[in-house]
């Protein structure tokens, strides 16, 4: 399978500190991906490399072709994944802006028919969990169903070194357990999904629309 991890932080300034806390969960997940998923192929995404002010339109307001390249290349990656990793901060008790700007450059039917699993962190005691709640709506929407397990990293400060390293390397194993209830439905889901869409194409069952939102309309 082939996962894309998308970090989804973007603010590096200080105070507070440490900045882009994100870095360090994410490092956390794909060294548990490359340790205990070594099967699969695993590629960071980072909203860093897609500035905002960089990028006007979504890719599929293009003519055919004529999107940015980096905007095309990303739909490309997105479009032959098999599965998503979304990794967020919690700001005003909901996902990263950041994160929702770059994923919405993308139509819903690059990821749809795909699962993805939620990562949430905070430098507090929840661990973004309260934005965990509002990104089950936003990919369901994009198509991409989250797992039901998440993972949630409270005081993230305090658990990880700057490299993605636990501090106390007693708590390693019970970490990588813990991502693994989350990681192993994804796996599983992503196995079942694509081999089922090499049975049967999705897309020719329940049309994408192209033009306008209203072709998803009742009559």
């Amino acid at each position: 399978m082939k996962f894309l991890v998308f970090l989804g932080s973007l603010r590096d300034s200080t105070p507070p500190r440490p900045a882009r806390l994100g870095v360090r969960v994410t490092e956390a997940i794909l060294e548990c991906m490359t340790t205990c998923y070594a099967q699969h192929e695993t590629e960071l995404i980072d909203v860093k490399d897609f500035p905002p002010d960089a990028i006007f339109k979504p890719h599929f307001a293009y003519p055919e072709n004529k999107a940015p390249s980096q905007l095309r290349a990303l739909a490309e990656k997105i479009k032959h994944a098999d599965g998503y990793i979304m990794v967020s901060p919690e700001y005003n008790h909901t996902m990263s802006p950041a994160l929702a700007n770059l994923l919405n450059h993308f139509g819903s039917s690059l990821y749809s028919y795909k699962p993805s699993a939620i990562v949430t962190y905070s430098a507090g005691q929840w661990g973004g969990m309260r934005a965990a709640v509002g990104m089950r709506t936003f990919l369901s929407e994009l198509g991409c169903l989250p797992v039901s397990a998440m993972i949630h990293v409270p005081r993230a400060q305090e658990t990880l070194n700057e490299d993605g390293s636990l501090k106390s390397e007693e708590n390693k194993d019970a970490w990588f357990n813990y991502f693994g209830r989350t990681l192993n439905q994804l796996a599983w889901w992503a196995q079942a999904t694509n081999e089922y869409r090499e049975k049967v194409d999705p897309h020719s069952l329940i049309k994408s629309f192209k033009n306008s939102p209203l072709e998803r309309n009742a009559p």
